[in-house]
């Protein structure tokens, strides 16, 4: 369905969209957006962090000591 847009169709579409909101309000509106994906990324890092610190704290420590040797 999409596929049949070209160069000329997106550029008529920004057009619009520039002329119905203006050059401030979409400034605005991608700064949002950019603030968005900032605060996804971060989101996503953190919950790796806490992924690999709850999986290093469930390993544990298999070499033998003294007591094992005898």
């Amino acid at each position: 369905m999409l596929n049949n847009i070209g160069l000329p169709g997106l550029l008529l579409i920004a057009v619009v969209v520039l002329v119905l909101f203006g050059r401030g309000k979409i400034s605005s509106l991608m700064g949002e957006v950019g603030k968005g994906i900032t605060a996804f990324k971060k989101g996503v890092n953190d919950g790796t962090k806490e992924i690999e610190e709850a999986a290093t704290d469930e390993t544990k420590d298999v070499t033998p000591t003294e007591k094992d040797k005898a």
